[in-house]
């Protein structure tokens, strides 16, 4: 009798996750249980005008990926073209998190021209749990920047480190 092998099921989820949120916590919770390894790539997007270095966001999210006991799921950094990363991983699927018809139009397009790229890797969509939808990493900035409170976004490790580094940079607004 000959024994069947299956493949491992490597999933990468990617973001700047800076910070990360409770919503992209929803999506590597429910995600790591569709794949046997989940790779969460932390990146980096200059554009996006991050408010932590990389390797806070790697501490960030690593901190938070233990707190929520997921086994299955590693934190790596990167910095290069996604597919080329995700085949570096032998991840056979791209993970997005989708909040709004905005965010699909976006991601619909990177999916196909992911596919142009490497068409052995599929990109999967998790819709975000509908509380957290309106959860995005800049609002959540921005209303800190402005004294407002971001509980309901964040962890409370998450919601201490934004806090302490718009201490130490001041914050906008008449508060």
């Amino acid at each position: 009798m000959t024994e069947t092998r299956t493949a491992e099921r490597v999933g990468v989820y990617p973001g700047t996750f800076d910070p990360i949120t409770l919503g992209h916590a929803d999506i590597i919770r429910r995600g790591a249980k569709l794949v046997d390894r989940l790779i969460i790539g932390v990146t980096t997007n200059p554009s996006k005008n991050p408010m932590f270095t990389p390797e806070e966001r790697m501490a960030m999210v690593e901190r938070e990926v233990k707190h929520l006991g997921v086994e299955n799921v590693t934190v790596v950094a990167f910095n290069a073209l996604l597919m080329k990363f995700a085949r570096k991983q032998n991840a056979t699927i791209i993970l997005r998190g989708l909040r709004a018809v905005a965010d699909f139009e976006y991601e619909y397009q990177m999916a196909g021209m992911n596919q142009q790229l490497d068409p052995d890797i599929e990109t999967v969509f998790l819709m975000a749990d509908v509380s957290l939808q309106p959860i995005a990493s800049k609002l959540v900035k921005e209303i800190a920047l402005f004294g407002g409170d971001i509980t309901k976004f964040v962890s409370p490790a998450v919601r201490e480190d934004v806090i302490a580094r718009i201490d130490a940079r001041g914050r906008l607004g008449d508060y």
